[in-house]
């Protein structure tokens, strides 16, 4: 993360906290135990006060920003009076929102202009706690699905695909499409080869190769339902012809990279890169070549 807003920059985001209450098996940014909420909340009041206004979006992450508990909202109030006009994301794991009382003041203050990204791993509880490493997740981040809805609060799903989950994209796809009618996005995110994926890799990694099929069947079946549906981190010469327009420029520009073989495809000035910071680079790469 950066320590200065680039107004340039396709990713300008708060850093609020190492701390986080789930353990997934794929998380890039492991979390820490230290007590870190006062120091990053200092640091990120500078980094708004010096902000442009002019900003189009800032994102919230960790971590887990609801953590903050009240930081939070004050850290909201803080770009909200700076920069009236700039969408905020924030990415949480939604379970704090299953507590009613917290989620009408959480709304209250900000449902104008914010976007909630939280991840659901799977339809299946069992599956998305395992990924999780927390029992109970799935239903703490249900129950906050459906109270951020009640309050009308602009969610993206996002969906990390993962060698745990990729089988059950299909049924994943119809449990939105009938359990889930209100979010707004539905994002499908391939891994970053680093943090907890290379630790837990033999039991979470999986090739973009294998599970395309899968993801295939589950975008075009939402996309049926009219849902926003969009791939995230994943190269265009590894996608089927059918669901490249849902591709993204979703890496960050600071971690953004292609391979030499890259130079020479039409499709680079479209596609989204690979990541500078993984270990490896996903297979089946190829240049690609149109008249």
């Amino acid at each position: 993360m950066r320590d200065t807003i680039d107004i340039h920059s396709n990713d300008n985001t708060l850093f609020v906290t190492g701390q986080c209450n789930n353990r997934c098996l794929m998380c890039c940014q492991p979390p820490t135990k230290k007590d870190d909420i006062d120091f990053f909340y200092q640091k990120n009041k500078k980094i708004i006060e010096s902000a442009p206004e002019s900003l189009s979006v800032i994102g919230i992450s960790g971590g887990e920003p609801t953590l903050l508990d009240e930081k939070l909202f004050m850290l909201i109030s803080l770009i909200q009076k700076k920069m009236p006009n700039t969408y905020i994301h924030i990415l949480s794991n939604g379970r704090k929102f299953s507590d009613c009382t917290y989620t009408e003041k959480f709304t209250y203050l900000a449902k104008e202009k914010i976007t909630l990204g939280i991840p659901l791993h799977s339809d299946s509880a069992l599956i998305h706690d395992k990924i999780a490493g927390v029992k109970g997740a799935y239903t703490e981040t249900m129950l906050g699905l459906y109270n951020l809805a009640a309050n009308e609060m602009d969610i993206e799903l996002r969906i990390v695909l993962n060698k745990q989950n990729y089988f059950r994209l299909p049924q994943m796809a119809r449990f939105i499409s009938k359990n889930l009618v209100f979010i707004s996005s539905v994002a499908f995110m391939a891994m970053e080869d680093i943090g907890y994926t290379i630790k837990n890799r033999d039991f979470i990694w999986i090739e973009p190769i294998e599970y395309i099929d899968y993801l295939q069947q589950a975008v075009l079946f939402l996309s049926q339902f009219n849902f926003d549906v969009a791939l995230f981190n994943l190269p265009l010469c590894l996608l089927p012809n059918e669901i490249k327009p849902f591709a993204r420029k979703s890496i960050s520009d600071w971690k953004n990279t292609f391979l030499s073989q890259c130079n020479n495809c039409t499709l680079q000035k479209d596609c989204c890169g690979l990541f500078s910071t993984s270990q490896s680079v996903y297979k089946g790469l190829k240049t690609i070549k149109t008249i």
